[in-house]
């Protein structure tokens, strides 16, 4: 065991890991998408696994509900496993009328209502933003696979259960925010503080206006097409240096 939380060996990851909150969807991912594939964690059933999609080596781990889960599991992934890229599949819910149940959405930016950036920004607010090309490439990607996906602003947030949630949404809608979510500023907050690569795409499971959400049934048929685009995704050349 290398860290208090993974017990991969020092080899095990490979230099692009795609991550997910939910244990389960990793499970799945591995299983229905990667071959040869080979548990490398089980600490507090955060799994992780790594095996072969067309011919490269990905690695899979979940990290948990929130920023902290969030941060702690790439932090781990970074410092002590020498990850590189990082993909987080997610979900995310939605108070815009032009954005629907089942789309995607890529964060180009995260807002948040946690300290957590702060904390580590010397109490400075820091612009948590993806890396371009990992953005491009998943863009390209959709395209490539007649998917139509959004690109935009989300707000990462430490409450599931919203206080004075007519505010919080009146002032989400005015700043046009694409999704909402728990964990995507801290995750692009770590990665630069490291120096690895992260984007976020997620597909909107939940309307916060009107309560409507995703069946288990829709969301696996809506996360395999994010998954798709992901994993295709590594194979596109990027733009920029």
């Amino acid at each position: 065991m290398i860290t208090p939380h993974i017990n991969s060996k020092k080899n095990d990851f490979s230099d692009l890991v795609l991550i997910s909150g939910d244990p389960l969807r990793v499970q799945y991912i591995a299983k229905n998408y990667l071959v040869n594939v080979f548990q490398i964690n089980t600490v507090r059933s955060m799994v992780g696994y790594t095996g072969k999609y067309k011919g490269r080596i990905i690695s899979l781990m979940s990290h948990g509900i929130g920023m902290p889960s969030c941060c702690l599991y790439v932090s781990e992934l970074i410092k002590f496993y020498k990850v590189k890229k990082i993909i987080r599949l997610g979900s995310c819910g939605s108070v815009r009328e032009d954005i629907q149940l089942n789309d995607l959405i890529i964060s180009t930016g995260a807002c948040t209502d946690s300290k957590i950036n702060r904390i580590r920004f010397l109490g400075h607010d820091f612009s948590a933003i993806p890396d371009f090309n990992m953005v491009y490439k998943l863009v390209v990607s959709a395209k490539n696979n007649k998917t139509l996906i959004k690109v935009g602003n989300f707000f990462s947030t430490d409450s599931f259960y919203f206080p004075q949630k007519k505010k919080y949404i009146s002032l989400l809608k005015k700043y046009s925010i694409s999704g909402i979510d728990m964990e995507t500023a801290g995750l692009y907050s770590i990665s630069a503080e490291l120096n690895a690569k992260s984007v976020s795409i997620c597909t909107v499971s939940d309307n916060i206006i009107t309560g409507e959400r995703l069946t288990i049934e829709e969301r696996e048929a809506s996360f395999n097409k994010m998954i798709h685009i992901a994993l295709e995704s590594v194979f596109i050349k990027g733009i920029v240096n």
